[in-house]
């Protein structure tokens, strides 16, 4: 398995909206990114410049992707 990569928030915002999730709203410091066909599948992602690969990786698996599936969004 490849390493998770360092990207900012925006990088996996563009790379999660390709598998069909859409900005919803945002609550302080996290944008909340839902799902269109399901609505109670949501992720929340911290607003910052580099996210943290722990986070990137729970994110990731949350949405149902491997880490390879994941860098080929990029």
């Amino acid at each position: 398995m490849p390493p998770v990569p360092l990207v900012s928030t925006r990088q996996a915002i563009n790379a999660f909206t390709k598998v069909g999730y859409e900005v919803n709203h945002q609550t302080g410091s996290h944008i909340i990114l839902r799902k269109s066909q399901s609505p109670h599948l949501h992720l929340s992602i911290p607003n910052r410049r580099e996210l943290p690969r722990g986070t990137l990786r729970k994110l990731i698996r949350d949405a149902g992707l491997t880490v390879e599936e994941f860098i080929n969004l990029l």
